[in-house]
């Protein structure tokens, strides 16, 4: 098994919540509004969310991370009533019972699976009409959040671990009842794509952050830890999100409303994620991250590579 990150004592004597409620993680907030552009023509017709990765869509991977690390309730933020997302995550009877009938055992068994243990979990959507920054996806879900702590967990990016990502930050915030921010080591060529953290090493993969800066220029980022989508936030953000300005395309940028509340000394931790980061933000990351995971497929794997040797 990964380990998750140790806690010290010094960040124990830090926290300041000891003598206050425990307040868990149940529900997740998913991002799925943005016009998917560097996917056109595909994404025209189909959200990037339901594009393959292996044999499932990109979004179910998200999902099944949020399912193994106790999520209870996920929350679309979608830019119209996306009902095919919703239906991909719903057991159809008729349809199982269909394909029993018909002896399919198959595709029958392939449909199961993919609903296993989904039941347990409450799907609603918010509505994101004009794609204006991830910030704005996080405000749109307020009100379904409430004053409750949850989690941010961005689909286009894919994390295989033997412990989800989000348990890892989940494992911070049990401790610490402060935000926690997902972070991973990145080469210098990328880092102008990320948002970078200024942090200080206080255990075994975790952080305490000091800064956040979004987008380096080559050469000025202040770490090689980049932010890398998955975050556990508390109702303190959404006053932050509403305050901060809008950037020069209009959006509202969560990053900023972090930068903002260390500004004011509020206390922000950063895990690094232990796993393979595999990215699907723009079409060759995809098509890298579906080859991996095709390759490593348990049932594909094994017939895909001898398949590629054949290949001139």
């Amino acid at each position: 098994m990964l380990s998750t990150p140790s806690i010290d004592s010094n960040f124990m004597e830090n926290t300041e919540n000891k003598n206050s409620e425990i307040k868990e993680v149940k529900k997740a907030v998913l991002p799925m509004a943005g016009l998917g552009s560097r996917f056109y023509p595909i994404s025209k017709a189909v959200g990037k969310e339901l594009l393959p990765l292996a044999d499932c869509p990109m979004i179910s991977y998200a999902v099944e991370e949020a399912k193994q690390a106790g999520i209870e309730e996920i929350i679309l933020v979608a830019k119209e009533n996306n009902k095919n997302v919703l239906d991909y995550f719903k057991s159809d009877a008729k349809l199982e019972q269909f394909l029993e009938d018909r002896m399919a055992k198959e595709p029958l068994e392939n449909l199961q699976k993919a609903h296993r243990g989904l039941e347990q979990i409450n799907f609603s959507l918010a509505l994101q009409p004009l794609p204006k920054g991830d910030g704005d996806a996080i405000l749109k879900a307020e009100k379904k959040v409430g004053k409750e702590p949850f989690a941010v967990v961005f689909f286009d990016d894919i994390f295989i671990t033997k412990t989800p990502a989000l348990t890892q930050l989940i494992n911070v915030f049990k401790t610490s009842q402060k935000i926690v921010v997902g972070l991973k080591k990145a080469p210098p060529e990328k880092l102008p794509f990320y948002g970078v953290v200024k942090a200080e090493k206080i255990a075994n993969n975790l952080y305490k952050i000091k800064d956040i800066v979004e987008k380096p220029a080559t050469g000025q980022a202040p770490s090689d830890l980049a932010l890398c989508s998955r975050y556990i936030l508390t109702d303190e953000i959404f006053p932050y999100l509403k305050k901060i300005p809008a950037n020069a395309k209009g959006e509202i940028i969560l990053a900023d409303a972090l930068k903002a509340m260390l500004a004011d000394g509020k206390i922000i931790y950063g895990c690094e994620i232990e796993g393979d980061w595999l990215e699907c933000g723009n079409m060759a990351d995809w098509l890298k991250s579906n080859l991996t995971l095709c390759l490593r497929h348990p049932k594909y794997g094994a017939t895909l590579k001898e398949w590629i040797k054949k290949i001139k």
